[in-house]
């Protein structure tokens, strides 16, 4: 009788283990693995796109360079500074449509850190908007706190093709802190703070406004190449006024005041980020260079001339010419005089 009971419990045993490794199996991912937190996160100020896009322009910077060692005298300064400009505008346009620092605010604040727990956390809780969405951060002062370290960074997008609240709802499934929920419920749909339209018309708007610049550039490019100035400099300036309208299309944010988002006695406010200001400034030099050009294109065109050095390279032209066919009338001259004189009555 005892050893049937015996064997009986090591047979319950035996099974009740197997449902609670097969339930633990089914909650972990491969090896055992929880997945409490993911590992990899987004970052801030620079992405992987972004990254390509610098690393794109400056292969072609480093290109242009070895080829201008090939060029001589004031024509390596003029081609030098022609071309990176050109390059830096082309890659302010592309690089800022992928920036998170549009607009940006920042508070030290101490608050709860988990749901359904008292204990408190003292952090920096950080808010970057961008023309694609949101970044919420949260480091902690210092980073390690309540035996762990304390740095999230998670991106709440709201582009075509992405819903903002089924993210919002991920992160709540994955236990995100606090503060971080706290300031992305700010800008979900259903917040009674209306901010999430408004952002999401405004950066999209300011984000095809650039894209269409970015067209204007090219063609600028194009026409300025092919000496064609007066049209270049009014592509120029069609370029510079494209990116007005898009700090306009995004600035109409400022008008409405964002949501209060207040931590005890604390205020997260934001202010105009670096993408903002670099691409005012961008616009700015746009709308300088258009408008020389199509000024000296009109009124003094010999000015313009010499600024982009044609009478150089007609003059290396002519001499290359002149060179030429001087050379070719004295070889002609020598094979006359070397000639005797019945072949050249002959020739008569």
């Amino acid at each position: 009788m005892f050893m049937w009971s015996r064997v009986v419990g090591t047979f319950v045993f035996s099974s009740t283990l197997s449902r609670s490794t097969q339930r633990t199996t089914e909650m972990t991912f491969y090896d055992g693995i929880f997945p409490f937190y993911p590992t990899s996160r987004t970052p801030v100020v620079l992405n992987t796109i972004q990254i390509v896009v610098i690393i794109i322009f400056l292969v072609f910077l480093a290109a242009f360079l070895v080829i201008l060692i090939g060029i001589r005298g004031i024509e390596k300064l003029h081609w030098f500074v022609r071309v990176t400009l050109s390059l830096f505008i082309g890659a302010v346009i592309v690089a800022v449509n992928f920036t998170n620092d549009w607009e940006r605010g920042y508070v030290t604040v101490n608050t709860t850190y988990k749901s359904f727990s008292k204990e408190n956390v003292k952090a920096e809780v950080g808010i970057h908007i961008g023309l694609k969405g949101v970044n919420v951060t949260l480091k902690g002062l210092p980073e390690t706190q309540l035996n762990e370290i304390i740095n999230y960074n998670e991106e709440f997008l709201w582009q075509f093709g992405l819903n903002y609240d089924h993210q919002y709802r991920k992160g709540l499934e994955r236990g995100l802190p606090n503060p971080i929920l706290y300031v992305a419920e700010k800008f979900t749909h259903a917040s009674p703070c209306g901010v999430y339209s408004q952002y999401r018309v405004s950066g999209q708007y300011a984000s095809a406004t650039m894209w269409v610049a970015l067209c204007a550039w090219m063609l600028s490019n194009i026409l300025l190449w092919l000496m064609v100035f007066l049209y270049g400099g009014y592509m120029i300036l069609v370029t510079g006024f494209f990116m007005i309208f898009s700090l306009i299309s995004f600035g109409t944010t400022r008008h409405a005041p964002l949501c209060a988002i207040q931590f005890d006695d604390m205020k997260l406010q934001s202010s105009l980020g670096p993408s903002f200001w670099l691409t005012l400034a961008t616009a700015l030099l746009c709308l300088i260079i258009g408008v020389t050009i199509v000024v000296m294109s009109l009124f003094t065109p010999a000015t313009m001339s010499k600024v982009f050095l044609l009478n150089a390279s007609n003059n290396e032209e002519d001499m290359y010419e002149t060179s030429f066919y001087n050379q070719t009338y004295c070889d002609d001259d020598k094979m006359n005089q070397s000639l005797p004189l019945e072949n050249i009555e002959k020739a008569v």
